[in-house]
């Protein structure tokens, strides 16, 4: 300012300080925080002196001791000598025991998080929001997906912590996101990862699918939450920016899960609204997509008969029966996928009877015995053989 004014006066005065002042200041070519020093020395008696080997011996016997429960301590045991006014110099001086002779410290390293590199995703409820559908209960959770470099996220609702979730959540994010980055990290979901091994592999579905996007799997280890620490802050604030658009709707009723679904594809355009620019940089890095999705699809071998279709185009798979073996002889084998069940016969049915590769049985109260056994399922099909749908070998 002594630059910019024509006298040291006026720069003074619009400085708030006297001539003199600032005079000194220009001569010592510092600025008036660098000149002070750093004061070593004490202005008043340490009032705690005294009493201070008492008090580290109870915060080494307990650590979580705070400086008021001390505090209220002393005034207790030594009437009028501690006033209020020194509970600060207390907590002050604590403060300097934990830093210098407390227990060690749990230490953080910052992450460093690069382009295209890695998503990070989990599960959260919001059943709590109170999300009604016409009016009736929704419970359900989100599948929530996150780039951690630029914040990036989307979401699936769902209603478990499945592998059917998972895989449906991860690969509409990937869709949506239209590259695949390298690594894809979730906490110990059991979805992803056997809990039950002792080295915690992943499950092989999971690995499945983490082959297909050409993903590499990480897990957090156990009880380190903070590992997926990207994520779970993106699950406090989306759970809050979700609550707030809700209140300024005026209402928390849809008229159907569409509605609602939506209404999340539209929160989420918002919040990555402002993440364009870092979202670019990691287009860049990512990895192509697949040439297909990979569906849900699981080979069942039947443990029934499949009867031809009744009048109503319906086919009923009945417990512990001979199997039908079409024209040629060979075995029916169902494939289930979304719920729908197709029949393969002839030479495709006894090639498929032949594989070991099940990736689910019906629990063993579904499996029913003798001609009496109640109809497990009963599905509209077309009298015409359906063609069979490629499945992958993995499943």
């Amino acid at each position: 300012m002594s630059h910019t004014e024509e006298t040291q006066e006026i720069a003074a005065a619009k400085a708030g300080m006297d001539v003199k002042t600032a005079r000194k200041y220009l001569r010592a070519r510092r600025l008036p925080s660098e000149v002070k020093a750093a004061r070593h020395w004490r202005t008043r008696q340490d009032g705690f002196a005294e009493v201070w080997p008492e008090i580290a011996a109870q915060l080494s016997a307990n650590a979580g001791l705070e400086a008021k429960t001390l505090f209220a301590a002393l005034q207790r045991q030594y009437p009028e000598r501690f006033v209020d006014g020194q509970l600060r110099t207390l907590q002050r001086r604590i403060k300097r025991w934990r830093a210098s002779e407390g227990p060690p410290q749990e230490v953080y390293f910052v992450q460093e998080h690069r382009a295209g590199e890695l998503c990070e995703s989990d599960f959260t409820h919001l059943t709590e929001l109170g999300i009604t559908i016409a009016g009736q209960a929704f419970p359900h959770m989100l599948y929530h997906f996150v780039l951690t470099y630029s914040n990036w996220e989307t979401g699936t609702i769902c209603h478990s912590e499945s592998f059917a979730s998972l895989s449906e959540g991860l690969q509409n994010a990937l869709w949506e996101l239209g590259g695949v980055p390298l690594l894809h990290r979730t906490d110990r979901m059991t979805a992803a990862v056997n809990n039950l091994t002792e080295r915690a592999e992943f499950q092989k579905s999971y690995q499945a699918l983490l082959r297909h996007y050409n993903l590499e799997g990480r897990k957090i280890q156990t009880g380190q939450p903070n590992e997926n620490g990207d994520v779970e802050q993106r699950h406090y604030r989306f759970r809050r920016a979700l609550d707030q658009a809700l209140m300024l709707r005026g209402s928390r009723d849809f008229a159907g899960v569409d509605e609602y679904r939506a209404y999340l594809v539209k929160l989420f355009q918002q919040l990555n609204g402002g993440r364009k620019p870092r979202l670019k940089e990691e287009m860049e890095w990512l990895q192509p997509l697949p040439e297909r999705r990979l569906e849900g699809v699981k080979r069942v071998r039947s443990r029934g008969e499949l009867r031809q279709p009744d009048r109503g185009g319906a086919q009923q798979l009945l417990g512990e029966q001979p199997v039908d073996r079409g024209d040629s002889g060979g075995a029916c084998v169902l494939r289930s996928s979304g719920g729908l069940v197709r029949r393969a016969e002839g030479g495709a049915a006894a090639a498929a009877a032949r594989t070991h590769e099940l990736s689910c049985r019906l629990p063993a109260h579904h499996r029913l015995a003798g001609t009496q056994a109640r109809c497990l399922r009963e599905l509209s099909l077309p009298r015409a053989s359906v063609p069979e749908q490629q499945v992958p070998d993995h499943l």
